[in-house]
């Protein structure tokens, strides 16, 4: 359908000091057909003009608009006060030009106009809410998670998603230009060269195990949805380096993982088992020694030994030197957990009293 209007000339202007734009449009409005409503005709050629000066601007911020006849300078312009652009329909302004018209001042709306549009942005928010993922798709989810990096390359995204995640686990300075986008190519065309694998019929299981011999230090981990148990690969390699990826299995499209427990939206997901947890501390695992939490279980060969700090008992020397290691949350396992030496309990907390029950969640004594 064509416009009801002609632009002569369009200039923008924008006021950073007060968070507006101003925007002056020379237009014309082009006359109604024979035997048609002339009423109607200049409502719906307002509405259209409108509809196209304020298409940048939002419901909330606050608009100006002056209007003035560009044949005859002398007439007072048409000014309509600051108020919401939702608040502005073709009504409100055939009523300014109504009063107008009423006056001894000529107008006329045929004419060439000179249209000036003032907006204001104004804030609006509510607080952070929580990012509700039922019923959203997997792409508008990694879209709006800050632990998940979106791959922007359409073409070997696979191989895209794991340069990037080795650029993060490595803190390699290419990391945020990486992920934006630039100078990755050339990586990954070395990469494929390198290897051997084709990715024009995209990247599954064959293609990730290649991958995982190629890159032995790393440990990479497929999950095929924001569920713990959710795996579609997992390489077999005992490796602190974890290279988690997101498989959107509808886009057929690899997305990188950059915090696991932020992306599935869990206190503590354990990375050997894939199960959430409310802590570390308090997790159970047949995967990693219950002591260490950092191996697989040692074997017990009858004898136990003792760590005076933390008060508690190791089946191997391997274990006990284990636990003093620091984790993800920069201590160790021996500082995070230690026994009471009068009642026994596992302790995660300073205030502990023998014989009391605390809440998990805010510590508070329950007795």
């Amino acid at each position: 359908m064509a416009r009801r209007f002609e632009i002569d000339d369009t200039i923008k202007r924008q006021y950073r000091r007060y968070n507006a734009v101003g925007t002056q449009l020379t237009v014309r409005l082009l006359p109604p057909a024979d035997n048609s409503d002339t009423v109607g005709h200049f409502l719906a050629s307002v509405n259209e003009l409108f509809e196209y000066a304020l298409q940048d601007v939002s419901d909330s911020d606050m608009v100006g608009i002056t209007i003035q006849n560009q044949v005859n300078q002398n007439d007072k312009p048409i000014g309509i006060s600051f108020r919401r652009k939702d608040q502005l329909s073709g009504e409100v302004i055939w009523s300014v030009f109504e009063k107008v018209s009423q006056s001894s001042a000529r107008f006329n709306a045929l004419d060439t106009l000179v249209i000036t549009v003032h907006s204001v942005k104004m804030p609006v928010g509510f607080g952070r809410v929580a990012l509700k993922s039922r019923g959203r798709p997997l792409s508008v989810i990694a879209h709006l998670k800050r632990s998940i990096v979106e791959v922007k390359a359409e073409e070997n995204c696979l191989a895209h998603a794991l340069i990037i995640a080795i650029a993060r686990v490595e803190n390699d300075a290419n990391y945020k230009v990486y992920r934006q986008g630039w100078k990755i190519r050339p990586v990954v065309e070395a990469l494929l060269q390198q290897t051997g694998i084709d990715l024009t019929r995209g990247g599954g299981i064959p293609e990730l195990a290649t991958f995982q011999e190629h890159f032995s230090e790393y440990k990479i981990v497929v999950y095929q949805g924001l569920r713990c148990d959710n795996t579609m690969f997992q390489g077999r390699v005992e490796s602190v380096k974890r290279l988690n990826l997101l498989y959107d299995d509808v886009e057929r499209h690899y997305q990188v993982i950059t915090n696991l427990t932020g992306a599935m939206a869990k206190r503590y997901v354990c990375k050997a088992c894939n199960k959430s947890c409310r802590s570390d501390i308090t997790h159970v695992c047949a995967m990693i020694c219950s002591g260490s939490m950092v191996s697989t279980p040692y074997t017990f060969f009858g004898d136990r030994f003792p760590c005076n700090e933390c008060n508690r008992h190791f089946r191997s020397r391997s274990c006990l030197a284990n636990h003093k290691q620091s984790t993800s949350k920069k201590k160790s396992v021996c500082e995070l957990k230690r026994c009471c030496a009068t009642c026994g309990a596992v302790v995660s907390r300073e205030n502990h009293e023998c014989n009391k029950r605390y809440c998990l969640n805010c510590g508070q004594n329950l007795c």
